[in-house]
């Protein structure tokens, strides 16, 4: 463990609209020298905000700003807001192991209170972990099985009965085309009536 590394808060508040039927949780921001703006997947090398246009809306630039590298923020919120989509990461102080943005390098040293989060969110049965670091840490956490890459489980929160999804990461290092990444998250969005 490399002790030397600077505790790093979460620079963001977590966007839970009062709609909310889905909650999406990374990891970890990247570093904000990354960032294209001020929000989830802030990374234009990050494929979420493309795999969202695909899924819902059947074109991967949708969220795109026109010859700019950075994603429309107020379209990406008011889009997330109409359609109950929740997001934040499941940590909420790291150490970054080395100077990147790589999960395998992110050391957790306070877990994300999922209960808080759920809290104003009646609607939200569903928790999506977009990628392996963030399935596992809520496996560990709250000791649900850990579901398969496309697959949920049954996980329970303070008696709250949720299904845990996890889908293909949306970086563009996890070896799978956009297209099939976007493919997992119509179906996961399907089976939650968020489509």
């Amino acid at each position: 463990m490399h002790t030397d590394a600077l505790i790093e808060e979460h620079p963001l508040r977590p966007f839970l609209p009062t709609n909310g039927r889905v909650l999406l949780l990374g990891s970890f921001p990247p570093p904000q020298a990354r960032w294209s703006m001020r929000f989830f997947y802030p990374n234009f090398q990050n494929d979420m905000w493309r795999i969202m246009g695909l899924v819902f809306f059947g074109q991967r630039d949708h969220f795109v700003v026109p010859h700019r590298r950075q994603f429309n923020q107020p379209l990406v919120e008011a889009f997330c807001a109409q359609r109950g989509i929740a997001l934040f990461d499941t940590a909420t102080a790291v150490r970054r192991l080395r100077d990147n943005a790589s999960d395998k390098h992110l050391e957790i040293v306070r877990p994300t209170d999922l209960a808080a989060l759920l809290s104003p969110m009646p609607l939200c049965h569903a928790v999506v972990a977009t990628g392996e670091r963030a399935a596992l840490t809520l496996h560990e956490r709250y000791g649900c099985a850990m579901p398969r890459v496309g697959g949920h489980v049954p996980m329970e929160v303070d008696g709250r009965a949720l299904r845990l999804f996890r889908m293909p990461s949306s970086s563009r290092a996890y070896p799978l085309a956009l297209e099939r990444k976007a493919d997992a998250y119509r179906a996961m969005f399907e089976q939650v009536n968020a489509l």
